[in-house]
């Protein structure tokens, strides 16, 4: 029995690591009438010789479920594609530049750069073989174990901080500045540093005034890259106002990073995406000591 649904295709799902598909079924292809992605879901796979050769998909893995893989391209379009018992993982520029072609299916993790070869039916499309390479591989490895290490703790972290932040009855906010970033980057442009030092420069003006710095993610990608690049973010900010700026690290919160939560404006538009890759320094007075 066959299953269709539609869902956002601006919205990358929160990724959640499966073992290969041993006979199911998962095929999701995009709709170019209107964005959203249209995905069929049937019992069993055919063997591969019952397929035709289906399209190369390269791009940079942006979701992992029920042994399913989403491969985002360059152009930002989403495809995705079944992982079957047959499916060919391999490996390259391993020691000696030698390869490796028994990965299991594990390996293809969040974040990482793949070239599929696909085979195609009517149900979608199935990787025949995914190529990638060992380096890869290992960053995409260190940052999801670390992610995982800390990922309860973050939580809870992040938490803590949404309620101090809206409990805002313990502090005034005197005013917060937003510095924006390019897709997938951490880079502070020239614009972005004067504002950073501008802020800095009001805040010191001011009695017992702290800094609360909070980096952000507009919704492509996964919940564990967009949490590791809001505070990568929110680090990078954090190091120019100290470091460039002058701020005394006393006078700073604990910074943090809160991936696509809280967007300031409509994550289904490139606009609205632009606005939400930032990060927020806002600058705050204990109620208890202002005006003192």
């Amino acid at each position: 029995m066959g299953v269709i649904f539609k869902s956002s295709g601006a919205l990358l799902a929160l990724a959640v690591l499966a073992g290969p598909a041993a006979g199911s079924l998962a095929a999701q292809q995009q709709d170019p009438n209107d964005g959203d992605v249209m995905a069929t879901v049937v019992g069993t796979l055919p063997s591969p010789d019952q397929m035709t050769k289906g399209p190369k998909v390269e791009g940079i893995i942006s979701a992992r479920r029920d042994g399913r893989m989403d491969v985002t391209t360059a152009d930002g379009s989403a495809t995705t594609i079944a992982i079957a018992d047959y499916t060919k993982i391999k490996s390259s520029g391993g020691f000696l530049g030698l390869d490796r072609d028994k990965l299991a299916a594990d390996a293809l993790l969040n974040g990482l750069p793949v070239s599929v070869d696909t085979l195609q039916w009517d149900g979608g499309l199935v990787a025949s073989q995914v190529d990638l390479k060992s380096k890869d591989l290992r960053t995409a490895s260190m940052i999801h174990t670390g992610t995982n290490q800390r990922f309860a703790e973050q939580t809870a972290a992040t938490e803590a901080l949404r309620s101090r932040v809206g409990d805002i009855d313990q502090y005034n906010v005197k005013g917060t500045t937003n510095v924006n970033f390019d897709t997938g980057k951490a880079v502070l442009t020239e614009q972005a540093k004067a504002d950073l030092c501008s802020a800095a420069s009001q805040a010191e003006g001011m009695d017992n005034a702290l800094l609360l710095v909070v980096g952000y993610t507009d919704s492509t990608g996964s919940q564990e890259l967009n949490q590791v690049l809001s505070e990568k973010r929110a680090s990078r900010v954090v190091n120019h106002l100290q470091q460039a700026c002058g701020w005394k690290p006393y006078r700073m919160l604990t910074p943090t990073g809160m991936a696509e939560a809280d967007p300031a404006a409509d994550n289904s538009t490139p606009e609205g995406k632009a606005q939400n890759r930032r990060v927020a320094v806002n600058i705050l007075v204990s109620k208890g000591l202002d005006g003192m």
